[in-house]
């Protein structure tokens, strides 16, 4: 995939990933460059040279680095999906704007160096952890004897879930970090400015906690377990900081090699520091957390990333969502009734406006990806360019498929409904002799929407249709229907022509509005009140095969 000639409409660009890209450069050119230096190579890169850019200034050479954040005491979910979705949209319109000439990386980083507070429910071996808690999530043992620790299982679920959908990112470890060296010389700045951090961190809390509370998290040297306790006294001399230990003895260890983490507040600002994060996004219910952890960076002698700060979803009744909860959807049961991108399509949207994210949200989100999806594919038909403002250029990532879907999700679920179809071959059949030639291999995206609009028909409509009988007026309009799709051609599959023939037929009913025409058609023929353009469904499902279902329902044989 080339991103070469993307500077001028990425300039211009106004999606929300565009905006972010270009506030992004604004930021690093101004970190990096002088004010002449700055003027001169924003010149070249909005001219489409970032390249002559990089090469001039060498302070571009350096990566621009992306990260997300990820708390290992659970599975992935999608809110995991969501972060990591939205901040590679923000990276790909960042790789637009600058032409691919400055690079980037994206770091998924792993908190494994938590505590286990409690027992996730559900764990093979959970009674054994009972141990293990409070321990670091890398140390406590894996319920699933898959691994070496609960955390490296955790993780290696990460990276496999985060491959699923072929991002591109670097995986980061807190254990690894903190052991391995990587945070040292920030962890020794933090121990010399314990009293900034203090001052910065103790307004923030209650009064119960102010008083016990330490920047600094010792890992016990004689339990191994997460302790919040305070510090009682700091050797910038050796490194090393003393609390009081489980046994009530007094322990000395350095704030270095692993032996301390720092509360997560300061241990975010600790990774935007040390890693020299440029840009990180977060929740709403987060800003707070970003004021304060952006002056603790600032202390450490970093700078703050760049970022936005997105809303929360919301389950069916408006409430939050809550992992403890189980409310809203899990992954495995969005990604049962629609694609991967129809999830992705719905995280680009509005991402500063709350949403709800619940069972029924997925057909609509479904249907509108694959609308975008044809209207991308038609503009560069047209004029031989990419549309960037369109939700399908971000949803795959710069290269979206040059083939959508000829049958929207909607008319899929209908089409289920109405054959009863409990197979794909089923579906198929009727497909194949309303687009000639169309197959698994020749559509594979149809093909797999077939699989989802059959397992939500069983799992959402089916137990939920409710037949109705016809009115007076509906009868008599149904009949004249009938009688109109008999006079068409034998075998007409113009669903156009079909649909002048069911407007006309709603219109001489003297129905008004129309739609009312139309909701009594879907609440007599499938049990439903809503569905797609009914000349597209009958011409796939077949006039002849129409004209029966509409015959059987006036005989009242789908009301019991």
């Amino acid at each position: 995939m080339s991103l070469q000639g993307l500077s001028h409409q990425a300039r211009d660009a106004k999606s929300w990933p565009f905006e972010q890209a270009r506030l992004l450069l604004d930021r690093i050119l101004r970190l990096r460059l002088s004010d002449a230096e700055r003027d001169l190579a924003m010149t070249l890169i909005l001219a489409g040279k970032a390249d002559e850019a990089v090469k001039t200034f060498e302070a571009l050479q350096k990566p621009v680095v992306f990260e997300t954040g990820y708390g290992p005491s659970g599975l992935p979910h999608l809110g995991t999906f969501g972060e990591v979705a939205r901040t590679t949209m923000v990276r790909m319109a960042f790789r637009g704007l600058t032409e691919d000439a400055i690079a980037t990386r994206l770091i998924a980083f792993s908190d494994d160096m938590d505590g286990l507070r409690k027992i996730p429910p559900g764990l093979p071996n959970s009674d054994r952890l009972t141990e293990d808690l409070d321990k670091p999530l890398t140390v406590v043992r894996d319920p699933y004897e898959t691994h070496d620790s609960f955390g490296a299982h955790n993780n290696a679920r990460l990276r496999a879930f985060l491959d699923s959908f072929g991002f591109d990112y670097e995986f980061a470890s807190a254990t690894d970090c903190y052991r391995g060296g990587r945070f040292d010389a920030t962890l020794l700045t933090a121990l010399e400015r314990f009293d900034a951090i203090q001052k910065i961190m103790l307004p923030s809390l209650g009064e119960e906690r102010r008083a016990t509370y330490s920047p600094f998290i010792p890992i016990s040297p004689t339990t191994g377990r997460v302790l919040y306790v305070p510090t009682l006294e700091r050797h910038l001399d050796r490194g090393t900081i003393s609390f009081r230990d489980e046994d009530g003895s007094v322990a000395e260890v350095p704030v270095t090699g692993g032996h301390v983490k720092l509360q997560w507040r300061p241990d975010w600002a600790l990774r935007w520091t040390a890693l020299e994060v440029d840009y990180e996004m977060s929740g709403k219910d987060l800003i707070d957390s970003v004021r304060l952890s952006n002056q603790v960076c600032k202390v450490l002698g970093g700078t703050p990333p760049a970022g936005f700060h997105y809303e929360l979803f919301m389950d069916e009744n408006n409430q939050k969502i809550s992992k403890t909860k189980g409310n809203g959807l899990t992954m495995d049961e969005w990604l049962r009734y629609g694609a991967p991108e129809s999830l992705a399509y719905y995280m680009y949207q509005s991402p500063k406006s709350a949403k709800r994210l619940y069972f029924d949200v997925i057909p609509k989100a479904t249907d509108e990806y694959l609308q975008q999806l044809n209207a991308f594919n038609r503009l560069r038909a047209e004029s031989n360019a990419p549309a960037l403002d369109n939700p399908a250029w971000h949803v795959h990532r710069g290269g979206p498929p040059e083939q959508g879907s000829p049958v929207s999700f909607s008319l899929l679920l209908n089409l289920v409904s109405a054959a009863d179809a409990s197979t794909k071959d089923i579906l198929w059949g009727f497909i194949a002799r309303y687009i000639p030639g169309a197959s698994a291999e020749t559509q594979p995206l149809l093909d797999r929407l077939s699989d989802y609009a059959i397992n939500y028909y069983e799992d959402f409509v089916k137990p939920s249709k409710t037949f109705r009988v016809a009115d007076d007026r509906e009868r008599a309009a149904m009949q004249d229907l009938v009688a109109r799709f008999k006079a068409l051609p034998a075998g007409c599959q113009d669903a156009e022509l079909i649909q002048n023939e069911v407007y006309e037929a709603g219109k001489a009913a003297g129905f008004e509005p129309l739609r009312l025409w139309f909701t009594g058609l879907y609440e007599v023929l499938l049990g439903q009140s809503q569905g797609p353009r009914f000349g597209s469904f009958a011409a796939i499902f077949g006039l002849e095969r129409t004209v029966a279902l509409i015959e059987r329902a006036l005989a009242g044989a789908f009301v019991a």
